[in-house]
This record gives structure tokens, sequence and C-alpha cells, in this order.
């Protein structure tokens, strides 16, 4: 074998290296933009079932008010920070939902009639549904954030990057989970 034959064969076997790895971390990106459009989905299902309760409880306390006023606020930041491309801000106005979405069943506890009233309760429950979903939506994206990183800052595949950074180093923020999630998760056990 010649030293050129010896050359290409490197050559090709590097230029198949680079084909298959940055198709890989292009896949890994494109999952991790999906599971961000699930939260996306999630987010706006919130949202909107969040709006029918207030329409639904108005009648029943003074409340919602104040509440439909915050979470319309939070939801233009949120959104605001989302078109900006601040992902930090963004995050930070969805938590502020979170909260409040979670300080719900304390009022509805006050009223009831509400407690009592089929609509309220399915709404809520739509509310709880849908935050589970959310919570499990920003796990996975998580998830797929943590496999992307550790991908690109392995030893080969860091050189691919390197050579395509614009396509392939993609600065993903994490979803922050609440802590009570996080416990939660931490110490589920199996019961057999």
């Amino acid at each position: 074998m010649s030293i050129l034959t010896i050359v290409i064969i490197v050559a090709v076997l590097f230029g198949v290296y680079f084909v298959m790895t940055y198709n890989t971390l292009i896949k890994m990106i494109e999952a991790v933009r999906n599971n961000q459009k699930q939260i996306d989905i999630q987010l706006d299902r919130r949202f909107k079932v969040f709006e029918s309760l207030i329409n639904v409880v108005r009648k029943y306390m003074d409340y919602e008010q104040s509440t439909l006023s915050k979470v319309t606020e939070l939801r233009t930041k949120a959104q605001e920070a989302h078109a900006a491309g601040d992902e930090k801000s963004r995050i930070a106005a969805e938590d502020g939902i979170s909260r409040i979405v979670g300080g719900m069943s304390f009022v509805f506890e006050q009223y009831p009639d509400l407690k009592a009233n089929q609509n309220a309760l399915q709404l809520q429950e739509e509310i709880v549904s849908t935050e589970n979903k959310l919570t499990f939506a920003k796990q996975a994206c998580n998830d797929s954030i943590e496999v992307y990183n550790a991908k690109k800052k392995s030893l080969f595949p860091s050189v691919v990057v390197s050579l395509a950074p614009s396509k392939l180093d993609m600065p993903f923020e994490y979803w922050q989970l609440s802590q009570q999630t996080v416990t939660e998760q931490e110490n589920y056990r199996v019961e057999l």
C-alpha cells in the first residue's frame, strides 16, 4: 500500500465519521427543538384552560380578577421573551404562572359552591393534568439537552462541532422544575 492510498483511506474514514457525527448532532438538535415545541403546546393549553376556569369561577370570587391579570401579564412577558429569544425570562415568567396555578386548590377550598360546580371541577382537573404534562415535557426537554450537550462535548464529536459551530453548537436553556417536582421524582418508589 502506498502512502497516498493510506491518506485517501484515512480521509474517507474521517469524512464518513464527520458526516455521521454531523447528522447525529443535527438529529439531537431537532429532538431538543421538538421537545421545546411540546412545552409550547402545553403552555398554550394551560393558558386556555386557565382562562376557561376564570370565566367559570368569575361569579364566585373576587380573587380571579387579580389572578387573571397576573397570569395575563406573565403570559405576555413569556411570549415577548420567546419572540426575542430570551429563554431565561420566558422560563421565569412561565414558572410564575405555575406557582399561581399551584395555589388554585387553596382558593377552591374557600368556596364550597365552586367545589360542587362540575365545570369548575373538570377545569381544575384539566389544569392539574396540564401541569403534569408540562412537567413531563420540561423533563424530556432537559433530558434531550443533556444528551446533546454530552455528545457535543465528547472528544471526537467536539472536533466536528468546532468545524461547523454555527450549525452544531446550540446554547439551549434548561427548564427549571419546581423543587417539589424534583423531590417527588427523587423520592418515587414502586410499591409491590
